[in-house]
């Protein structure tokens, strides 16, 4: 082979650079026995290792005893890693990882049990077990999140630039004509940046387990073979004047002379790596142009997931295997981004989550692969996609990597003392690059995180892109949502119909109206909109669509067993409903009543709202603009917070109430949680994230008036936030649904769930549900 190269496997000396100049072990090592414990010396050295993650964070190892090692979770604190951050130059520590969250270290575990107040210089002066003293493995490895902060003046010395070792950024090069056009790229040459250019791989070795890892990291769950002859073709320069159009019917190379400048060799992955830089390599050094012998670039063809796929027969090949499939047994929940989200696996018809016990990168690839992702990017543990509800069906998962479904892997069942919703796993995917983000941009705003909206359009045929706003007849929570995940900026927190006091730029024409969001698509482009056939009322730039993002979100949910538990008819006479019917809580035909005299029949209920989200709920409206009612002595801080329904099996409404925000508080906060809003002395309102806010059966208008309803079977339905007034994480859970059957007299009420808590199956089986012989419910 042309050039010298320095091994990189499988001697454990050499590392790999990862970004931040911090360091990955690319070798194996076999723990030894523990030396005895003495005080440490001045040889004692810190840095951040693993992958993925920022320069900022990463697994902690220590250099003790001319030997790197690292450090065990065993009652970790956050004081812990505020001695370290400082020993790493960091200002302090914002968090820290157990559970080898960036992977798990070799060599020596040197310190376990660690306990420091926080104000230690070192962790040597911190309470310990002693140095190499420790029962646990490298599962256990501590990690640490600092503050992007640095200590002034203070010089890393653990910091060594290895040039040669230095792996970051890999890209797929399409080498067919229209191919740089045309997004995802699934096919092309793989390249990894070198200085300020980008260089090639040798493909002499390569293999399919190459190829997998890099399309995994380019956002795709496989990958398929590829024709090495046409690419031989591509890998030769040639004069400009030179060009080939024999290659194919449809495929043209790019004619462009492109030097060749090799820079790894000898690539040689499992396949269940995450990325290229944890597989083993060898560099180049020197002059490399004239490297890899008979060989040539390597070359990488991936398959698409449904999302992403582009071709008419692809998309039709893929539902095809959809439907045989059935539905889905793994989805990801709460998360702003697509391909992110915390992970619920469906079992015995009911949606759960999984413990993040042993929760790691090889487990969260499976989980992105099956649906249709890349590789993991994180996998995410302490509920860091909010808190699931429902079982807890996983613990322990350990996948290999290679699996083709998360229920291919060993796991534990689940017992109720193992784990809480405050363990729940979740997942950042890779996914293909799309561009979207270059079609959309704010103006105006105060922060990147808002502004007016102004979107390209007519970018599509290789023009220069027109930008435009966007008009505010009918923008709300919904398109909202899909702007901000378009912009990579997380949830929406509003959708603004008006943007006059952003008005900062010289964009002025409306080029999109009607839009008309679902919530869940990835681009502006992909929501029901006008098209050319502009309408909007109101043209003016003051009336132009606006943002305001957020990385987190609220979530509630209904406690759909308190519902079910505290069901019951009561006949309230008329004279007691005055109130009531002033604020619209009994049914249209109450107007008609011979008021005072008799009554109303009402069914009740208490309802326990949850924000298991990552911010707290509050009322859209300021509290300037809440509305005073004087019958019950309270502001309204939202017009309508939540709907009351009884349905038909087939959907149709017999009986409606609506219910106003009375009062938005925390009754009652999870352990650990201090109440935050409270309504007395016209005090904020608002649900607090891990608090509940509690409407008791006995409150006016907690009901429905049900007096003119026949006796019959129906489905009881509540749905919290009804019109998307507040942004959420996740809509899908706001529905609770119940089984009930009402004889007239007395009405039984079960089977109460989440809306998105079973399975399609055991859906339609609910909503088909003949209803009760008797009040003898299995």
């Amino acid at each position: 082979m042309g050039g010298c190269s320095t091994r990189a496997w499988p001697e454990l000396l050499v590392l790999l650079v990862l970004p931040g100049s911090a360091w990955l072990w690319v070798g194996s090592a076999q723990p030894t026995p523990p030396s005895p414990t003495h005080p440490p010396g001045p040889q004692l050295r810190f840095r951040l290792a693993g992958y993925p993650r920022k320069h900022n964070e990463g697994r902690v190892e220590v250099f003790y005893n001319e030997e790197w090692g690292t450090i065990c979770d065993d009652d970790f604190t956050l004081g812990n890693a505020h001695v370290l951050c400082r020993q790493l130059g960091f200002v302090a520590a914002t968090g820290w990882a157990h559970s080898a969250k960036y992977g798990k270290g070799v060599g020596r575990i040197w310190l376990d049990n660690v306990n420091c107040a926080g104000n230690e210089k070192s962790i040597g002066d911190c309470k310990h077990r002693g140095w190499g003293n420790s029962d646990c493995s490298h599962e256990e490895d501590a990690g640490v999140v600092c503050k992007d902060e640095r200590i002034p003046g203070f010089k890393d010395s653990n910091v060594i630039e290895t040039e040669q070792s230095h792996l970051e950024e890999v890209r797929l090069r399409p080498v067919v004509s229209g191919g740089r056009r045309q997004l995802p790229v699934t096919e092309g040459i793989v390249e990894v940046r070198y200085k300020d250019s980008w260089a090639q791989i040798c493909d002499q070795g390569w293999d399919s387990h190459n190829s997998r890892v890099v399309c995994g990291m380019m956002g795709f769950p496989a990958e398929k073979k590829v024709n090495r002859n046409f690419y031989r073709l591509a890998s030769k320069s040639q004069p400009k004047q030179k060009r080939r159009e024999d290659v194919g019917p449809k495929k043209r190379l790019f004619t462009e002379r492109q030097q060749l400048n090799y820079r790894l060799h000898s690539v040689s992955c499992t396949g269940t790596e995450v990325h290229l830089s944890m597989c083993s390599f060898e560099f180049y050094r020197g002059n490399s142009s004239a490297a890899c012998g008979s060989g040539m670039p390597a070359v990488v063809s991936c398959v698409p997931g449904p999302l992403f796929a582009t071709g008419s027969a692809h998309k039709k090949k893929q539902r095809q295997q959809q439907q045989q499939q059935g539905q889905p047994r793994i989805r990801l929940k709460g998360g702003a981004r697509v391909g992110e989200g915390r992970v619920e696996v469906l079992r015995s018809s009911e949606w759960g989550t999984i413990c993040d016990d042993r929760w790691n990168l090889q487990s969260a690839s499976v989980v992105c692969r099956e649906l249709g992702f890349g590789s993991a990017k994180e996998a995410l543990t302490g509920a860091r996609m909010g808190q699931g509800t429902g079982p807890i069906h996983l613990n322990e998962v350990q996948c290999r990597g290679t699996e083709k479904s998360l229920w291919n892997c060993p796991f534990r069942n689940i017992t109720q003392e193992d784990c809480k919703h405050t363990e729940d796993a979740a997942v950042r995917c890779n996914i293909p690059y799309m561009g979207y983000e270059n079609l959309i941009r704010l103006s105006g705003g105060r922060s990147r995180f808002e502004g007016r909206v102004e979107v390209a359009v007519g970018a599509g045929n290789g023009d220069q892109p027109r930008w435009g706003l966007v008009c505010g007849e009918g923008w709300g929570t919904l398109e909202a949502m899909v702007a901000c995940r378009q912009l990579g900026l997380g949830f929406a927190n509003h959708g603004l119909q008006e943007t006059w006091y952003w008005d900062a730029s010289n964009v002025t024409e409306m080029v999109m109206s009607g839009v008309k969001c679902a919530g869940h698509e990835m681009s502006l482009s992909h929501c029901q909109h006008h098209g050319t056939s502009l309408s909007c009322r109101n043209t003016g730039t003051r009336f132009a669509a606006g943002v305001i993002c957020s990385e987190t979100a609220s979530d509630l949910l209904l406690h759909a067993p308190l519902v079910q538990e505290t069901a019951y008819i009561e006949d309230r006479p008329l004279h007691m409903l005055y109130c009531a019917a002033e604020e619209n809580c009994l049914a249209s035909s109450a107007r008609l009543a011979n008021w005072p005299y008799g009554h109303r029949r009402l069914l009740r209920f208490s309802s326990q709202i949850h924000n298991r989200g990552r911010a707290d709920f509050r009322p859209k409206a300021g509290r300037h603009s809440w509305v005073w009612h004087e019958c019950h002595r309270h502001y309204h801080s939202m017009d309508i917070f939540t709907h009351y329904d009884i349905l038909t099996p087939n959907g149709t409404k017999v009986a409606e109430g609506h219910k106003a925000s009375f009062c938005l508080e925390d009754t009652e906060c999870e352990e650990d949680v201090a109440k935050r809003y409270e309504c007395a002395n016209f005090g904020e309102q608002g649900i607090t994230v891990g608090c509940w806010d509690l409407y008791r059966h006995d409150i006016d208008c907690q009901w429905i008036d049900i007096t003119d309803v026949k006796p019959g079977n129906y489905i009881l339905q509540v749905v919290i936030n009804p019109n998307f007034e507040v942004a959420e994480s996740d809509f899908t859970n706001n529905a609770m649904k119940c089984n009930c059957k009402y004889d007239g007299h007395r009405i039984w009420v079960h089977s109460c769930h989440i809306g998105d808590a079973l399975s399609e199956e055991a859906n339609k089986r609910f909503e088909q549900y003949p209803g009760q012989l008797n009040n003898q419910i299995s």
